[in-house]
């Protein structure tokens, strides 16, 4: 498992990093739209749709993801500010109070939601790769480092539990640890992004300072984690260990990204 997991890695940023760095925008937009597809399914599929309609969901997000390109991407700053309430007041609620999201006004409400979540996720990555591919890479990074910490220190040090009846492997301590990571990564490589390309690190100092940086790295941290469990109460309320099975060792795409959706818009609305 180990094994194929580290190959897909492996293959993932083979793939993401050209993307990035060669890809030009309006070519990087259309393949981040078909990326943002196979989540969709898999969103609808968490919510029980039944049969093909899995498949209609994909396809009307992408057909929602053409629209907007094509008008120019219009009101991105209000789609971010929709995205961002759901993470920071729909989200915890569900998560306070678990109820079942796969049936009844619930999963209307979370197809709906759905599509504005990943609307602003493709304009939030739109606009980060457009201020440069170092910032857009440090942004992946923060949620990358907050969950490497999370699991290892989590591992090692791991006594009280995060959030037990929807995902018993994550604690306090683990979160703790992936927020210590990305600020001590932060604070280590502060000086060597002056001068270079922006990067969020060197943009949060330059315009909040040293405190406002940490508490604004400490934000997003904390929303990865809202984002990894809402997922996972998704996946346990619809009996599923995975999104689904399209990333040999890691599950699907969804669970891939699933910190990444609060994240991005949260991240780009400090930048707006």
């Amino acid at each position: 498992m180990l094994k194929t997991r580290v190959i897909t890695a492996i293959i993932l940023l083979a793939v993401l990093l050209p993307m990035m760095l060669f890809a030009s925008l309006s070519s990087f937009g259309i393949l981040i739209s078909i990326m943002l597809v196979f989540p969709a399914w898999e969103w609808a599929r968490l919510l029980k749709l039944p049969g093909v309609w899995p498949f209609f969901y994909a396809a009307l997000t992408g057909i929602i993801l053409t629209i907007y390109i094509l008008a120019g991407a219009p009101r991105g700053d209000m789609v971010l500010k929709a995205a961002s309430i759901f993470w920071i007041i729909i989200a915890p609620f569900v998560l306070f109070y678990k109820p079942i999201l796969s049936s009844g006004w619930w999963r209307t409400f979370l197809l709906a939601s759905g599509l504005v979540l990943f609307v602003a996720c493709w304009y939030a990555i739109s606009v980060a790769r457009a201020i440069g591919f170092l910032f857009i890479l440090s942004l992946f990074l923060i949620v990358w480092l907050a969950d490497i910490g999370a699991y290892f220190i989590g591992k090692r040090f791991g006594r009280h539990k995060l959030a037990p009846i929807i995902s018993p492997s994550k604690t306090w301590e683990g979160a703790v640890g992936g927020c210590a990571l990305v600020i001590i990564v932060a604070a280590l490589t502060l000086g060597m992004h002056r001068g270079l390309l922006p990067t969020v690190t060197s943009m949060l100092f330059g315009h909040i300072g040293i405190i406002g940086e940490i508490l604004a790295l400490s934000v997003l941290v904390v929303f990865s984690i809202v984002g990894d469990l809402f997922e996972s109460l998704l996946k346990r309320q619809a009996g599923l260990k995975d999104s689904s099975q399209l990333l040999p060792g890691h599950g699907g795409v969804l669970d891939r990204v699933d910190a990444l959706l609060p994240v991005l818009p949260l991240a780009m609305l400090f930048f707006s």
